[in-house]
């Protein structure tokens, strides 16, 4: 088990979910602060029959959360592409790898691939080495990352943006309340 994180901060696991690698990043949020805790990605063997690949996944997925213990997580929703195939098998990945945080009784947050970008980089179509850049900025101390895994890290960014200003509001409209 790692260490849990600093008083006051929200742990969230971020996640990009993918058959064959699912990129994962798991930062802190407290205040307008991001601290960087770990990243990498989970990858299930293209050799091996579906079900065995989804099981891999989310076998992947129950133990980051063991390790890291997030207070919440969050996945790009799926979009819809050419191919109905691998827009299907994409979704049952991500079916995979959601199961396993609400398993854990921990909320999942949905938020569309343009609205991470335009989170992490202010524009809503950029692409992944203006994501791997912006990471880096935002997260000194994560490094170089793999696509995967900064894009794992972006998704968890955004939910930290977006859950600051839900608690913003909620904190204003509490003020505002007779």
């Amino acid at each position: 088990m790692t260490a849990p994180p600093k008083h006051g901060a929200i742990r969230i696991l971020g996640l990009d979910p993918g058959l064959r690698r699912t990129g994962w990043g798991v930062i802190d949020s407290a205040d307008n602060r991001l601290s960087f805790v770990a990243s990498g990605a989970v990858t299930a063997d293209p050799k091996k029959d579906m079900a065995d690949r989804l099981r891999l996944l989310h076998d992947g997925i129950a133990g980051l959360i063991e390790t890291w213990a997030p207070d919440a997580a969050a996945i790009e929703e799926i979009f819809v592409n050419r191919n109905p195939g691998s827009t299907l098998k994409l979704g049952q990945a991500r079916g995979a790898v959601m199961l396993a945080p609400a398993q854990a009784g921990i909320a999942v947050h949905e938020y569309a691939a343009n609205a991470v970008k335009k989170s992490v980089v202010g524009v809503g179509h950029a692409d992944k080495a203006q994501i791997q850049a912006m990471v880096g900025m935002l997260l000194p101390a994560a490094g170089p990352q793999s696509a995967d895994a900064a894009d794992a890290l972006a998704v968890a960014i955004c939910h930290a943006h977006h859950a600051a200003t839900r608690a913003s509001w909620r904190a204003r409209e509490a003020a505002a309340a007779p």
